[in-house]
């Protein structure tokens, strides 16, 4: 197979990542990890002025109706960026299911700001009580029983919980399930949700090989500016050994990721597996990544006063979401056997 991306989709990516790194800087995720929102919510509004927020909702919903493939490598740039923020639960997950299982009400309400930008989605699978962003969300699309629910976060409740990941906050959510919350039953809402699962473990995946590019950038910046005994310690071989095998770990973790997001688009037969690999393999990298940038780093890396600790923290959260490596390792053997 000979793959590569297209013209417009790398036009997008270029324009998302110009937007991050004008309105996403590490101020803005360091006032995430002290609760001060302001900044983020104005970078969200940006991406949505863009049209990324809404980009997988239909042309009819206000979107523009791109696939899976199409959303990897803007979700990549935002984890460069370490954006705060539901971008996977409301692009990447939450508007296809609400445009697949909501209700004509749920959709008139919902759908046109959401993919607007002005409404924020998280999203609840199956026996998962504890949502990332749920605090600052509008909109909870959970699974419950086998049937789906459609819930103002305003009409929820949420128990905050402490995250390794602070701008990352989250939420025990709870609610009453009642038919008034209840999404469509004429269609297979299992099926539905199980998708919801495979975009949700694709874009977390984009988002960990992100992570890698901006670690593994930090600290070759670093590597060249911090000197001992009058020379930067990039000139030392174990250093550069170092950085080269975390070049490596990401540059082979990023084809799979791809690969995920094209057979996503195309409905591949082993889509499934081609999912699981893909996160097992940025989220791999992902932790290799962060060893080797804190073993340069050294001691300062893991001190809040250096930008590499909200990173790293970031990597190790999402290397755990949405399936950690032992559970997609495992799916893989199903698979297989």
């Amino acid at each position: 197979m000979r793959f590569a991306f297209t013209d417009d989709q790398k036009m997008l990516r270029d324009t998302v990542r110009e937007v991050l790194q004008r309105e996403c800087a590490p101020e803005v995720v360091r006032a995430a990890w002290e609760e001060r929102p302001e900044g983020v919510r104005s970078v969200w509004d940006t991406l949505a002025e863009t049209g990324v927020i809404g980009m997988t909702a239909s042309e009819q919903a206000g979107g523009m109706g791109m696939s899976e493939l199409d959303l990897v490598l803007p979700l990549e740039e935002t984890g460069y960026a370490a954006l705060p923020g539901p971008i996977v639960d409301t692009a990447a997950v939450g508007i296809p299911l609400l445009e697949a299982v909501g209700t004509d009400a749920q959709k008139d309400r919902w759908l046109g700001p959401a993919a607007l930008g002005e409404a924020r989605v998280v999203v609840s699978f199956e026996d998962q009580a504890i949502v990332p962003y749920a605090g600052s969300a509008d909109l909870l699309i959970a699974e419950r029983g086998g049937a789906g629910y459609c819930v103002p976060i305003a009409e929820a409740s949420i128990v905050p919980e402490r995250s390794v990941d602070r701008a990352r906050e989250l939420g025990r959510v709870s609610f009453e399930a009642g038919p008034h919350y209840r999404m469509r039953e004429d269609v297979d809402v299992s099926a539905s949700f199980a998708l919801g699962r495979e975009r949700a473990a694709l874009g977390t995946a984009a988002q960990l090989i992100g992570l890698c590019r901006r670690m593994l950038d930090m600290t070759v910046q670093y590597a060249k500016d911090r000197e001992q005994f009058g020379k930067p310690i990039g000139a030392q071989q174990a250093v550069k050994h170092r950085l080269a095998n975390a070049l490596i770990e990401q540059e082979f973790a990023r084809p799979m990721v791809y690969r995920a997001g094209w057979s996503m688009a195309t409905s591949a037969r082993d889509v499934e597996i081609d999912v699981s690999l893909a996160k097992i393999y940025a989220g791999q990298a992902a932790r290799f990544v962060a060893k080797q940038a804190l073993q340069v780093h050294g001691a300062i890396g893991y001190t809040i006063e250096c930008d590499l600790h909200m990173w790293m923290k970031r990597a190790w959260a999402l290397a755990a979401a949405h399936g950690d490596a032992a559970y997609h390792r495992e799916r893989v053997g199903r698979h297989i056997l």
